[in-house]
């Protein structure tokens, strides 16, 4: 009976399969609260962007009313309200409140949010009877101004993450392995489906597999970087256009005992390619990955050409982004394949 396939590490999306558990040190993301703001999926945002303004409004509209009672305001105002003709009486007896026009908490409220905001109607505003009544306006002030600066930050960082730009550079859905040069590559493609550039970008390949070391100790998740070529040399791509992206099988690659006959019996294979680059927009790093399974890899086969010139320039038909066609390949290993060379 065949085994149990392992769970992939990393997505066909890019997404890590990775669930983090018994944290006890949870207080370390309070630590860097701007990044756990950001971090936090929509609903959460809003919810606590609606509700720092809101409580900080009802904060102060609570100061307010606090010192409007204390001043006696309150009492003033319900005399004018019973009594209209007391209006008169109480200017020329020289009362002058902390803050005009407050008679309840909800008129507090109302001129909290007036203050926060800087909407002024006009109807209430601030004396020189109380200077606690300008310490409060001050401090409000620069109070919301850091809210604003602190949630519209992450509003516009949660709008403009770099994952984002990341959805629209793609992979093909399978590898393939075949002869080029008269050796045998692991070839994937890879393309930028805007207009924009992303500005030295680099890509790397690694194997994730399940080992063990000579003392036996068990490492589940063995990361081993694997030495990997692209058409303009090294590690630094040109990706204006699609492009096909290989590694050597040689005798440094931990495919060199692969062959077709054994390919789809490593459950514990898995590659990742790691694309990064500049965002040339906005100069944002941004980072896409997928992955290969042994069942994703096709021996014998070769991607198809998509890149035609057209009218005097060249035209990309992403419809054949991840076609392949059958092509001669050896039915060997890459080590069987040098070995037979050498002999002849």
């Amino acid at each position: 009976r065949a085994r149990e396939r392992r769970a992939r590490f990393v997505g066909k999306n890019g997404a890590c399969n990775v669930a983090h558990k018994n944290i006890r040190e949870q207080g370390r993301f309070l630590q860097d609260v701007f990044t756990t703001l950001v971090d936090l999926k929509w609903p959460h945002t809003l919810l606590i962007f609606t509700m720092s303004f809101l409580c900080s409004w009802l904060l102060f509209g609570m100061v307010w009313w606090l010192i409007a009672f204390a001043h006696g305001d309150l009492d003033h105002s319900t005399r004018l309200q019973r009594d209209p003709t007391e209006g008169a009486a109480g200017s020329a007896a020289g009362f002058v409140p902390c803050v005009t026009s407050i008679h309840s908490f909800t008129s507090a409220f109302l001129f909290s949010i007036e203050v926060q905001v800087t909407i002024g109607f006009g109807g209430r505003m601030v004396t020189e009877e109380c200077p606690a009544a300008i310490l409060v306006l001050i401090v409000q002030n620069i109070v919301g101004l850091v809210i604003n600066a602190i949630m519209l930050g992450c509003i516009f960082m949660k709008t403009s993450q770099a994952h984002r730009r990341a959805e629209t550079l793609i992979f093909s859905k399978h590898a393939v392995i075949a002869l080029r040069e008269g050796r045998l590559c692991f070839m994937l493609r890879v393309g930028d489906l805007r207009k924009s550039m992303i500005i030295s970008a680099t890509i790397r390949m690694q194997v994730v597999k399940k080992t063990a070391s000579l003392e036996g100790e068990v490492v589940p998740l063995n990361q081993i970087d694997i030495q990997m070529e692209n058409p303009v040399g090294g590690n630094s791509i040109f990706l204006v256009s699609p492009l096909i992206i290989y590694h050597v099988i040689d005798k440094n690659s931990p495919l060199y005992d692969i062959s077709p006959m054994n390919l789809h019996h490593h459950e514990d294979l898995e590659i990742i390619v790691i694309l990064e680059g500049v965002v040339e927009t906005t100069g944002i790093t941004t980072q896409a990955r997928t992955s290969y399974l042994a069942d994703e890899i096709l021996w014998g086969q070769r991607f198809v050409p998509i890149v035609a010139e057209e009218d005097g320039r060249y035209s990309v038909d992403y419809s054949k982004f991840g076609n392949t066609v059958k092509v001669p390949t050896p039915s060997c290993t890459a080590r069987q394949l040098e070995e037979d060379k050498s002999i002849m």
